[in-house]
């Protein structure tokens, strides 16, 4: 392995290379989501809120084949859209959101999605996350998606001290190159969901653990390495 880098950024290129090896891929492959053009996948986005990709990925097939674009969504009637989405949970909110959007596609983007930060969060249910997902994976530009796992990572690794999902994307953005943010973040989330669990965080098999200054923090995390190697 590389050297252990002593600076946050210098941190955060490092956890880029090696989190590029352990989870390689595209954007797109990196996604969970799954979807076949940036409409589909800024719904499924959308429906993501509070649930699993498993979850979205299990009622957007139906979705999709009843309303294959804005303009179908968009005159949708939404005791429909709420009985296809119901599993996902909040479907009543998610209705209103998904309809609302597809209406602000059709009257304001000719029924294509938006590429800017401010047209995608005018969007109804689209937030600073959601725009970030489009951006990167949809759209192949520069976006950071922040959410629970991209902030607990980043701040274990002393990447940034904030809570915010904003500050915190704010501090990581500099850090890395443009074109490795929408990437990052999604590597962040499949390891922040494999690696470094909130709990119980693996450190024992962690590929950032030499240089984390969060690594074996914990009694419990020390304790759970210890018996591992046992």
């Amino acid at each position: 392995m590389a050297g252990r880098p002593r600076t946050p950024r210098g941190r955060a290129r490092e956890t880029l290379r090696r989190l590029r090896e352990e989870y390689p891929g595209t954007v797109a492959e990196l996604c969970a989501l799954r979807f076949e053009n940036v409409f589909q996948l800024l719904v499924a986005t959308i429906l993501s809120a509070q649930t699993t990709d498993e979850r979205v990925n299990s009622v957007t097939p139906a979705l999709f084949a009843r309303y294959p674009t804005p303009e179908h969504l968009a005159v949708a009637d939404p005791v429909d859209v709420e009985v296809l989405i119901h599993p996902t949970g909040f479907f009543r909110q998610k209705t209103r959101s998904l309809i609302g959007m597809a209406q602000a596609l059709v009257e304001r983007h000719g029924a294509e999605v938006p590429s800017s930060m401010a047209d995608l969060t005018a969007l109804p249910g689209v937030g600073r996350k959601t725009a970030n997902v489009i951006r990167s994976v949809g759209l192949g530009l520069p976006g950071l998606a922040v959410d629970t796992h991209v902030g607990r990572l980043a701040r274990r690794l002393g990447l940034t001290d904030e809570v915010d999902p904003v500050k915190v994307e704010r501090d990581l953005n500099p850090m890395v190159p443009a074109g490795e943010r929408g990437a990052l973040g999604l590597r962040l989330i499949l390891h922040g969901r494999a690696v470094c669990v909130a709990r119980r965080p693996r450190c024992a098999d962690c590929v950032l653990a030499d240089y984390c200054p969060s690594a074996f923090s914990s009694k419990e995390t020390l304790r759970s390495s210890q018996a591992a190697r046992v």
